[in-house]
């Protein structure tokens, strides 16, 4: 199974992500190291990426998701942020991928960011991260109030990984 907990920057998709697995004992990625360098220096300058910059990322995500799949003995959960329906299409490369929704508000998250150190996004992403969301349907949703063990064992518990 793949696991992809998504949401905007600062919804806490890495904290969850890391917790998620290492309950589980699988493996974690972070769609974050998928960026090319020429990516990572327009977040870290406020700069939001267009879906001509996310294409590069996308498809080396999709690679390696579909590599994951393909050896059949990896468990996987991946922290990104697949905020369009078409980025998450381009990573629904089989019914072994689930998508789980980190879902909080704008002032929460925001707060979050202001808190945070050494990420590369910050609030002005965020702005334009909330613009460019298009809530998933097919997905499970979690809202993210709760402490990180709370959202963790909500995961599993509606994944059956409990």
């Amino acid at each position: 199974m793949i696991v992809i907990v998504m949401g905007v920057v600062g919804a806490g998709k890495t904290t969850i992500g890391r917790l998620l697995a290492e309950q589980l004992v699988w493996d974690f990625a972070d769609a974050d190291d998928f960026h090319p360098l020429s990516s990572v220096e327009k977040i870290r300058h406020g700069i939001a990426l267009s879906d001509e910059d996310r294409k590069p990322w996308l498809e080396a995500l999709r690679q390696a998701i579909t590599h994951w799949i393909a050896e059949g003995r990896r468990n996987v959960v991946l922290a990104c942020s697949a905020l369009k329906r078409s980025y998450r299409q381009q990573l629904q490369v089989g019914p072994e991928v689930r998508f789980v929704y980190l879902k909080g508000s704008a002032d929460l998250i925001a707060q979050r960011l202001r808190s945070r150190h050494g990420h590369f996004a910050d609030e002005q992403i965020l702005a334009s991260q909330l613009a460019d969301l298009e809530e998933p349907e097919a997905a499970m949703t979690v809202e993210i109030a709760s402490t990180p063990q709370q959202i963790v064992a909500e995961i599993r518990q509606q994944l059956g990984l409990a």
